[in-house]
């Protein structure tokens, strides 16, 4: 019987260059969605599939993300108890997000890559499987990525990679896509993994993006990856998965099915996510849509 997935890992030291001056000094995780930064739509997401521990691997610049995720300050719970039966729906918003998980902060160490912030939670997954996930990308599926991924896992006992049909020549020059034999509808046993191939390489129209169950043997095949990185290479979570290919073992790609790919990372597909939230969200979607018949784009 496969193991119970309890423990998440969401790597949060990067810069956020491509949102500066913004980024400066607020991180790219914490940019908001309306009003929810993007890293807490991830996290929502995992407590919602069985997820009880949450490792955020982050740089000496978030302590944001921190600050976000603990307890509200006695002077805005103040200020919001002030505000009588008006405010108490953000009293409760604000107190429930520290109450969401048991929230563990690593700061990272190492060679630049995404492969380091999983060597450095090494000694807090232990021996059990867990997801690693991005905290600038999101799947919005019923159900969602993370409880398929689950149901995926508990199916085959094997890592399990999301992916999602490629719909853009240029998705191919943007994501790594993965090939191999088809077990089931949507699900695939892993035997290439190439990083962006362009079309004409392509292995099949499967993107792995957004997010991961990966099992602890991995740690063994990134300490190889390690010793073998040459001075001034970046340290992938992605040449582990190839030499665990090349020993055999077993890799299973999952579409994650009835749902859309977000992908905050670039001005442009924030922006658009921005406005899709925007035009959901129930105490200003009306006026928005109002807004933006209104505007004159010629």
């Amino acid at each position: 019987m496969a193991k119970k997935i309890r423990k998440a890992v969401i790597p949060s030291a990067g810069f956020g260059t491509r949102f500066l001056p913004q980024t400066k000094a607020m991180p790219k995780e914490m940019l908001p969605l309306v009003d929810k930064p993007v890293i807490q739509f991830v996290v929502e997401e995992l407590v919602d599939a069985g997820i009880t521990d949450i490792i955020i691997v982050t740089g000496y610049h978030k302590r944001t993300i921190e600050d976000h995720f603990d307890a509200a300050s006695k002077d805005l719970v103040e200020n919001l108890k002030q505000g009588g039966e008006k405010k108490k729906p953000l009293l409760d918003q604000v107190e429930n997000i520290s109450r969401l998980a048991n929230f563990i902060y690593v700061r990272q160490k190492g060679p630049y890559g995404n492969g380091t912030p999983l060597l450095n939670v090494r000694h807090l997954i232990g021996n059990e499987p867990f997801i690693y996930t991005w905290s600038d990308d999101f799947i919005l599926a019923s159900p969602s990525r993370f409880k398929q991924m689950i149901e995926v896992y508990e199916k085959y006992e094997a890592p399990i990679l999301a992916v999602v049909r490629a719909v853009k020549d240029e998705d191919y020059d943007r994501y790594g896509f993965a090939g191999g034999e088809v077990l089931e509808d949507g699900v695939i046993e892993v035997k290439t993994l190439i990083e962006k191939p362009g079309k004409e390489a392509a292995p099949s129209d499967l993107a792995t993006v957004s997010g991961f169950i990966l099992t602890p043997n991995v740690f063994d095949y990134l300490d190889q990856v390690l010793d073998n990185l040459e001075e001034g290479k970046e340290f992938y979570y992605n040449d582990a998965l190839k030499l665990m290919l090349e020993d055999q073992k077993r890799i299973v790609a999952a579409e994650i099915k009835g749902g859309k790919f977000y992908d905050t990372g670039n001005k442009m597909e924030y922006l658009k996510t921005v406005v899709e939230f925007a035009l959901e969200h129930p105490d200003i979607k009306d006026d928005f849509k109002k807004f933006l018949k209104e505007l004159n784009l010629d």
